[in-house]
């Protein structure tokens, strides 16, 4: 039935089969930049460290407006556990199995032919148009997109509208797109006791019995109420380790990572402020390291959204949802720019799970989608 299939579900099938665990591109990129060439892409490879990275331009007028994707995915799994091989990219009752289905090869895909159905409509449209495609979103994401911007500010080529194919909808494609995201804030603590035997405590002082009030206290704290835009901000402790594993051993130190997921109300420094003045209060000798993933971003209102909002509508019939619900996403390094930035994509209800998969019939209308988008902005 491969000949039925539609150039955006044949492609994303394609992106399927190459095992592109992060941060390995697995040559994702390469063919893409080969595909795009011919409707007059010009593609500038960017590697960083051990990741790829490809920019591709079409034009060089402005505005400037950006399809944002990553070409690597989570690991599978237990491939076993499967229904079909994750990278097989079976379909089975309409939908299309496989890692990276819907994070985000088939966003990717529909993008694609969604360009080359505009550019043969529209051989002469105004502004220009590029892909920033990276294979570091799903691992550290400190040597994909970031240093891409980078690159591109240092010589002044600025983007004005980003469209991010990060799978948001909910119930059916499009009903939910996200216009901002929440900042993220990492902690990495030790807190210092004396090691000892544990039928001895008064020769000991055990940091986790120590901990546990300030925890408490981290835990209970009303960081802020939130606002229209975003939730109010979340504390989450993500690993909590010490001990030697014997029995009988008071334990020296104890470690603790947690993370911030936080609103506009707050800054980072703020909560680093606020976290390490419980800390004292409860008398804990402590190292803490602080790690910034992103600031919190929010696209409140201009051309892009009232244009996507539009082109949902256009072509679902329904209206959309603005969120900024979620965890963070490479739009966190494109929005300080000054760009307009929306994301956009598939149900995100199988994501980085066994049997992600996606509905092609949804993949073909987001492509719909994009291509409305491209119409309302640059004709």
């Amino acid at each position: 039935m491969t000949h039925n299939l539609s150039p955006t579900i044949a492609l994303t099938q394609q992106l399927i089969r190459r095992q592109s665990i992060t941060p390995d591109d697995a040559d994702c990129q390469e063919m893409l930049g080969q595909r795009l060439a011919e409707i007059g892409f010009i593609a500038e490879t960017m590697r960083f460290a051990d990741v790829d990275n490809l920019w591709l331009r079409r034009g060089k007028r402005e505005p400037l407006f950006v399809f944002a994707g990553h070409t690597d995915v989570v690991p599978t799994g237990p491939a076993d556990k499967w229904a079909s091989p994750p990278f097989n990219a079976d379909i089975v009752d309409g939908l299309l199995y496989g890692r990276g289905a819907a994070d985000m090869k088939g966003s990717i895909a529909a993008m694609v032919t969604a360009c080359e159905r505009f550019v043969e409509r529209y051989p002469d449209h105004r502004g220009s148009i590029a892909f920033l495609l990276t294979s570091d979103e799903e691992g550290p994401a400190t040597d994909g997109t970031v240093k891409v911007i980078e690159t591109l500010q240092t010589r002044q080529e600025n983007i004005d509208w980003c469209v991010v194919g990060e799978p948001t909808s909910s119930q059916r494609v499009g009903d939910v797109v996200k216009n901002g995201r929440r900042g993220s804030l990492n902690g990495y603590l030790t807190v210092k006791g004396k090691q000892g035997h544990i039928a001895y405590p008064h020769l000991a002082e055990n940091p986790i019995h120590r901990l546990a009030p300030a925890l408490t206290a981290l835990c209970a704290e009303i960081w802020d109420q939130g606002n229209d835009d975003f939730p109010p901000t979340s504390f989450q402790v993500s690993n909590l380790n010490s001990g030697t594993g014997a029995t009988n051993v008071i334990p020296g130190t104890v470690e603790m990572v947690f993370n911030f997921r936080y609103s506009t109300e707050v800054t980072h420094e703020q909560l680093a402020q606020r976290t390490e003045m419980i800390l004292q209060q409860h008398g804990l000798h402590y190292d803490l390291k602080w790690v910034l993933s992103g600031k919190p971003f929010r696209t409140a209102g201009g051309a892009l959204l009232t244009a996507v909002q539009q082109a949902i509508s256009d072509i679902t019939g329904y209206k959309t949802e603005l969120s900024t619900s979620g965890g963070t996403s490479d739009g966190r390094f494109i929005a300080p720019t000054g760009a307009q930035v929306i994301e956009l994509g598939p149900l995100n209800a199988t994501i980085h799970q066994i049997d992600e998969c996606v509905s092609i019939a949804d993949l073909d209308t987001l492509s719909s989608i994009y291509e409305a988008l491209l119409v309302k902005l640059l004709t």
